[in-house]
């Protein structure tokens, strides 16, 4: 942007778009961060527990409606792609909605002691994975601003004089 030639107005316009830019990729990033972490496994130092795969892989993104907990019981594909899809079209402004789609999701985050509507009898520890991952949320919007700005530059404000 520095052409001296260009007059003050323009140069903030050009700023100011620059800025819009990054707050864009800021949040794109800061989305991004939060489905791979939410699906980080206990293993892996997350607080998802993994066994076949499938809650984890039961992760759905949406700007449009919180995805629904499915009825009964299937196998989830990874859908790691259309999420990274759907982040990476991901207007300011917008809401982005993921949620687990397993039936056995909600029990898995919060617990459940008692028993089901099939008769199952459980007494499940909630493992958070959830809750814990939307509490550290301004801290992962810091570090995601921290990274777009070792990838853009902080870039420089117009000049007053």
């Amino acid at each position: 942007m520095a052409e001296s030639n260009l007059s003050f107005a323009a140069q903030v316009s050009e700023w100011v778009q620059a800025e819009k830019e990054r707050e864009a990729s800021v949040l794109r990033t800061a989305a991004q961060m939060v489905a791979n972490n939410v699906r980080r496994s206990v293993a892996e130092g997350g607080r998802i527990p993994v066994d076949t795969g499938n809650l984890k892989n039961s992760l759905m993104a949406s700007t449009s409606t919180m995805p629904r907990v499915d009825e009964g019981e299937r196998q989830y594909p990874d859908q790691s792609g259309e999420i990274e899809l759907i982040i990476s079209n991901l207007d300011i402004g917008e809401t982005l909605y993921l949620g687990f789609q397993t039936a056995y999701g909600p029990r898995m985050n919060y617990g459940f002691v008692g028993q089901d509507s099939l008769g199952r009898v459980y007494n499940q520890q909630g493992f958070g994975f959830v809750d814990a991952e939307a509490q550290t949320w301004p801290q992962t919007v810091k570090e995601a601003e921290a990274k777009v700005r070792g990838r853009f530059g902080a870039g420089p404000s117009p000049r007053t004089s």
